[in-house]
């Protein structure tokens, strides 16, 4: 049997530096950056051997810093941001799932605000034969992750092996777990650097870092969710397009059926933002019910994921209302440590905001409510900081709803009452009730499919 151990890549220099030897450089960073600040191309020997430098060490963080900002003003050619992506996957390892006899397939995120279609959506794929290798990671911000979500469940863990990664892909259909260190390790420090220096933003990064992860997983079809809106990571539709686009480009030219989702993220999704309580929302749509928006969005990704995989005459709704999908949840979870029928966290706190007059809910904007689930606890600020796994927020309503005055629009907890101020404060401004009977256009959550 063929393991899923990573097969180490050599870097693209390729040549032993023994310890003391000083070995001459092909390039020099001060030029690179010079190329880019003038608006020209990289060729590929120089992408290769910056992305190996910098793994290394050699090249520094602030002349890496410096070339991002450049590549943030003045951008890339496709045939560069191919060049950066297959430099950061020969940085590290790639995964290896050959020996399974089921098609893989995976999904992307960008992220969002009550964003936990992974936790439904993964059991439910797999409930039709498919293999699903998530490899997530944990939130930063206003955004949550999906490890901090899953955390909520007592015993559950996020560290595997590969071999055991393997395993569970055989007998369960999917897993969800941490990415190994050896994953894309240039990608790593490159997104550190990122997130300190202003350059988050810039589209060829993005593609680059969430591709090369992606394609070095070694997954054989994915599927990306890319949103747009006040509480997304790319707020104009037409950005959001462009980096759907360059990552789906990037994947067909690496061997990866890849499409894409654009999808909107203005109002939270669901009706939880959190981490426990996300859990207990993905559990009543593996049940047959849940919010009509995280229901949608989970059948859309499902069929598009089961039909880059050949199956797309999968009855995806059929899978929710039989218990398939439950099934494949309840395994998934006992086979990472976890117990599906232990009580999930509750926070010792909470404060209810009511309706203070009859009307309709005509605004809710993601972002705020996001900001204020992160202030109660949700969220961190740091990559080292504590999640509470019960702090969140609760929805009792969304844009569109008719509201009596005292009916409760939603329940903000936490553990420590002295979060809850600020929270409130995060909310300031981000709602509002129109008169009773107006009518309030609900748009539709997927905008266009890039296939």
């Amino acid at each position: 049997m063929r393991s899923a151990r990573a097969r180490s890549t050599p870097t693209p220099q390729g040549i032993p530096r023994p310890e003391g030897q000083i070995v001459a450089e092909a390039f020099d960073a001060v030029d690179i950056i010079r190329t880019k600040r003038d608006r020209g191309a990289l060729s590929t020997e120089q992408i290769d051997w910056l992305i190996d430098a910098y793994t290394r060490g050699y090249v520094e963080d602030p002349q890496m810093a410096a070339l991002a900002m450049a590549i943030l003003l003045n951008g890339m050619e496709r045939r560069e941001i191919h060049d950066l992506t297959m430099a950061m996957i020969a940085s590290g390892e790639r995964m290896d799932f050959s020996s399974l006899d089921a098609p893989t397939v995976d999904k992307h995120s960008t992220g969002g605000v009550g964003d936990k279609i992974t936790l439904p959506l993964m059991p439910l794929v797999a409930a039709f034969g498919a293999a699903v290798p998530q490899l997530s990671g944990r939130g930063l911000g206003h955004t949550g992750g999906t490890l901090d979500k899953l955390e909520s469940i007592p015993g559950w863990r996020a560290e595997l092996t590969n071999d055991e990664m393997l395993e569970q892909l055989r007998t369960v259909g999917g897993v969800v777990c941490a990415a190994g260190t050896g994953l894309a390790p240039a990608d790593k420090r490159l997104y550190a650097l990122r997130d300190i220096t202003g350059t988050v933003e810039a589209i060829p990064l993005i593609a680059s870092s969430i591709m090369s992860k992606k394609i070095a997983e070694g997954t054989g079809a994915l599927v990306l969710d890319v949103k747009f809106g006040s509480g997304a990571f790319m707020q104009e539709f037409e950005r959001a397009r462009e980096l759907a686009l360059t990552m789906v480009e990037l994947g067909r030219d690496a061997g990866v059926e890849t499409r894409a989702l654009l999808t909107t993220m203005d109002v939270p999704l669901g009706l939880a933002i959190g981490n426990a309580n996300e859990v207990r929302e993905s559990v009543e749509v593996l049940a047959g019910g849940g919010p009509a928006d995280v229901v949608e969005l989970t059948v859309a990704l499902a069929r598009e994921m089961l039909d880059a995989v050949g199956k797309g005459d999968a009855d995806v709704e059929a899978a929710l209302a039989d218990g398939r999908a439950m099934d494949v949840w309840r395994r998934f979870v006992v086979a990472q440590g976890g117990d599906p029928d232990a009580p999930l966290p509750v926070a010792r706190e909470t404060h209810t905001v009511v309706a203070e007059a009859d009307g309709v809910l005509a605004r809710q904007e993601a972002l705020p409510f996001g900001i204020a689930a992160w202030r109660l606890g949700a969220g961190r600020a740091r990559a080292s900081d504590p999640v509470v796994h019960a702090a969140g927020i609760d929805l009792h309503v969304k844009p569109g709803d008719a509201v009596r005055k005292g009916d409760p629009l939603w329940t903000i907890s936490a553990d420590d009452a002295t979060r809850i101020p600020r929270a409130l404060e995060a909310l300031e401004g981000a709602w509002e009730l129109a008169a009773p009977g107006t009518a309030v256009p609900v748009p539709p959550i997927v905008r266009e499919r890039i296939a």
